[in-house]
Order: structure tokens, then sequence, then C-alpha cells
């Protein structure tokens, strides 16, 4: 806390130190992100399990053949894919052949670094005697993609602080990605559940919005080439970023009228704004082929997505505040801070209208996208998870309006340390809140009860939480064991008539 109060002091009176402060502060928060590695829970579950076979089966099949990873998928994964025989299901063939598997690629591209590594140590070992398994299963490469997860999820947060100091200072920015970080449904993703695609997601996005508006006053076509491979790869990784596309569009609007209206001086004309679109929307489907390519591998159509088709979607009845309020794992009523971090979004839309307009509209549209979706709710989810895309929006919201609030109090000590205190209040209630989730103390799937969670964060986790993180942390294995159990049991409740 102190030194957080003493970077504050330093930015308003030493502009010359400021260098040397944001790299420290980026050092604090590269600290927090190593000895948050100790939770890394190297498990491949559930929708994982389809993310993680774009990464093992190449590797190790060199093909798209997932029935291994299938086989060896986790209980209830199985339990409802595989025959008496342990083998696929044929209901799960796809006209060509192979299993289905809806999920993106993007994951996979980001792990195959890491990947590529572990699988080269294990051959490496293997050959000097080693008895560990190359099979793309074993602990060297599940705990090889686990850190590559939260490389990326910490990559993510770490451009999400750059872009925010920018309008609030390092403090702030410093405050609300710690905030963010630990009281929205990252961590869950990050940390619990490695093999889904969200941290992933929250990286793209944040590399996207970070260039964007490094580039924003005046692109060049390299630039604009750039921007398209991060689009393409942001795309990738999470269909629904597709979305954030409306950052440009609101972005290209503006150019356009202002070249038709032509007060633009020497900036570009509207047919040289036309050819960059074009480059980069040229550029971006390119950068798509390993989606086109494994959707027609799979499915025997490039645009063959496996998801539920758009016009079975809710687009005349979406469902706008089940999304946000529900306790069907609503947005705001699961992750509170968010809420906060949302109307700093708007705040920051007045305040920067150049800036804050285009990523107010990208989110608006992120969240019609999604309220219009048949399983908005993520199914087993813990909060809205789709949402943790917007992390980098939600991070500057949050900063912008800590840095408003702060100027009400006349000591800028105090006013760290006031926000400090609530926002730990914060990020204690949500850890109070997934330690329950992951637990099955409460449904993972379907709507809670409130008067039971809140009771259980005051009665049942303060006497649970020590017991059972030192499980966690020493007997991990027995610990995933039995919550798999719990899953299984409750899936089963659930379908009883």
């Amino acid at each position: 806390m102190q030194e957080a109060t003493d970077v504050l002091l330093v930015e308003s009176q030493s502009p010359s130190k400021l260098p040397t402060q944001r790299r420290k502060t980026e050092r604090r928060l590269l600290l927090f992100f190593l000895l948050s590695l100790v939770l890394l829970n190297p498990w491949v579950r559930g929708d994982g399990v389809g993310y993680y076979a774009f990464a093992r089966a190449p590797l190790i099949e060199h093909s798209l053949d997932f029935e291994h990873d299938y086989i060896a998928a986790n209980t209830s994964f199985r339990e409802a894919r595989l025959d008496q025989h342990g083998r696929p299901k044929q209901m799960f063939r796809t006209r060509t052949g192979h299993l289905e598997n809806h999920f993106t690629v993007g994951p996979a591209m980001l792990w195959a670094p890491f990947l590529l590594l572990a699988h080269g140590g294990v051959l490496l070992a293997r050959a000097l005697g080693s008895q560990v398994a190359a099979d793309g299963f074993s602990a060297p490469y599940r705990a090889t993609m686990a850190f590559g997860t939260a490389f990326w999820g910490f990559l993510g947060l770490l451009l999400a602080f750059r872009l925010a100091r920018q309008y609030a200072g390092d403090v702030w920015a410093f405050l609300a990605t710690l905030a963010i970080w630990w009281a929205s449904s990252l961590p869950v993703y990050m940390y619990f559940n490695p093999s889904w695609s969200h941290a992933h997601s929250a990286f793209a996005v944040s590399l996207f919005v970070f260039y964007w508006h490094q580039t924003r006053e005046q692109r060049t076509l390299r630039q604009w080439f750039v921007l398209a491979l991060i689009a393409g790869l942001m795309l990738n990784v999470y269909y629904a970023n597709a979305m954030l596309m409306m950052i440009l569009v609101v972005e290209a609007l503006r150019d356009y009228a202002a070249a038709c209206r032509r007060d633009a001086g020497s900036g570009a004309t509207a047919s040289q704004l036309l050819a960059k679109h074009l480059l980069f929307a040229a550029v971006a489907l390119l950068c798509l082929l390993p989606t086109f390519v494994s959707r027609y591998i799979v499915y025997g159509s490039p645009f063959e997505s496996g998801y539920v088709s758009v016009r079975n979607w809710a687009w005349r009845s979406p469902y706008f505040l089940a999304v946000l309020f529900s306790s069907e794992h609503g947005l705001f009523s699961w992750t509170p801070l968010l809420l906060v971090a949302t109307a700093g979004l708007v705040l920051f839309k007045w305040r920067e209208p150049r800036v804050g307009t285009p990523l107010l509209a990208g989110a608006l549209a992120f969240y019609v996208f999604i309220a219009c979706y048949p399983d908005w709710a993520g199914i087993s989810s813990f909060g809205n998870r789709f949402f943790i895309s917007l992390t980098p929006l939600f991070i500057l919201g949050l900063s912008v309006l800590l840095a408003r609030l702060a100027a009400l109090f006349r000591n800028q000590r105090a006013a760290v340390a006031a926000a400090s205190v609530v926002l730990a209040a914060f990020a204690l209630w949500n850890a109070a809140f997934m330690f329950q989730w992951g637990e099955h103390l409460i449904p993972p799937r379907g709507p809670i009860s409130w008067s039971e969670m809140i009771r259980n964060q005051f009665e049942v986790v303060p006497r649970q939480l020590a017991a059972h993180l030192q499980n966690y942390l020493f007997h991990r294995q027995d610990l995933m064991r039995q919550i798999e159990d719990r899953d299984i049991d409750q899936m089963k409740k659930q379908s009883e008539p």
C-alpha cells in the first residue's frame, strides 16, 4: 500500500522519474503473476478437451483424429460420448468420419510453442531412459499447457495495464488491473480450467485494442497489415470476438465522414481509406485459414462452425437482462465489480469520445451478440465467462473511474487506501464465490439460490477454505477427482424428473 502511494506522489511531483516508476509497477505485476503460478491446475476437462485436442492430435497423431482425446477425457465428458465398449459413439462422427469438435483452433496456436518445447523435452528424456509418456497427456504436456494459458492471460493483463495508465496513471491502472484480475471470472479460466479458451481470448483482445489504440492517429499500410494479423488471431481464438470489429467500424465511419467533408487537411481520401480497409479485410480472412481448414477437415465445409445455427438464435427476444443480472451466471450479479468497471467505460466515452466511443460500441456489440446466443449463460460457467474477452475494456473503465473518484479526496494517500480496501473486498468476495462454485456448494449449472450462496459466503466458506486450499496445493489430483465426482452426481440429479 505504501509503495503504491509513493508512486502516485512521484507521478504528480516528478515526471522525469515516470519511466523508472512505470518499470517498477510492471515488475510488481510480474511478481504477482509469478506468485500466482502456484494456483495452476494442469488438467484438461469439459470444453477444454476440444480445445486441447486441436493442439495434441496434430502434435502426436499428426492428424485431426480426436479419438484418443475422447477416450482420455474426464469422466463426465466420456460418459456422454463413449459407448459401452469405451469407443466414441457414432453419433459424434461427422460426415467426414472425424469426431465432432466445434471448438476453436486459436488456443492451440498459442499453446504450440510451449507444447513443442515440452514434446522435445519429453523425447530427450525418453532417449535418456525416462518412462514418461510422449502422448500429449502426461504431466509435462499438461503443465506446459497450463503455464502457456497463464502466460498469455498475464500478457493480456499487462497490455491492458499499459493502455489504462495512459488515461488514469500508473497507480489507478495498477489497482484496476489487480482488481479485474482477481474479482472477475478470469482466475477460473486462467488457473483452474486452463484448457479453455477465455484467458487466450483476453490476451488476443488486449493485443488488438492496444495496437489499435497505439496506431489510431495515422495508421500506415504496414500497421494495417499488422492489425489484420492480430484481428485474425483474435477471431481464431474466439468467434464472438468478431463483435469487436465494431471498434473499426465506428472509426471508419468517422474517417469517411471527415474525408467526404474534405476537412481532414492532408488526411487520407475516401479511396485511400477504402484501399486500407480492403487490405485489412483480405489479410484478416487469410489469417482465418487455420479455422477454415480445420472446419473443412472435421465437418466437410470451411464455413460449418459446429455450433447452433444462427437461425435458431434469440434474435427477436434477446436475454438482455438475464445476461447481466440472472442468478444463472449473470455478468453483474456474479461479478459485481464489472458493473463498476462498465460505468467507468461509459464515463471514459464522455471524457475521451474519439477513443471511448469505438471501445464502448465494441463492448455493446459483444453484449448484444451474447444476449442473442441460446446458451448465453455458458452452461457450466463461473459468472458469464464469455465476457472475459472484454477484460482490457473493464480494466480501462475501472482505472478511469478510480482516478475520477480520487479527485474527491483531499489526501491522495487516503484515496489509494480507500480504493485498495474496497477493491480487496470485491476480490475476497469473488474468491469465496469461486470456492463455492469449484466445490459445488452451489450448482455449477443453472440458477442458484442467492440466500444459500450468501449464507455459504459467511458460514461455510470460512470453515472449509483453509483445508481445501491445502488439498488444492498439495493433494490436487485427489481433489480434482472428488470435484469431478460431485459434478457427475449433480448432473444426474438435475437430469432426474
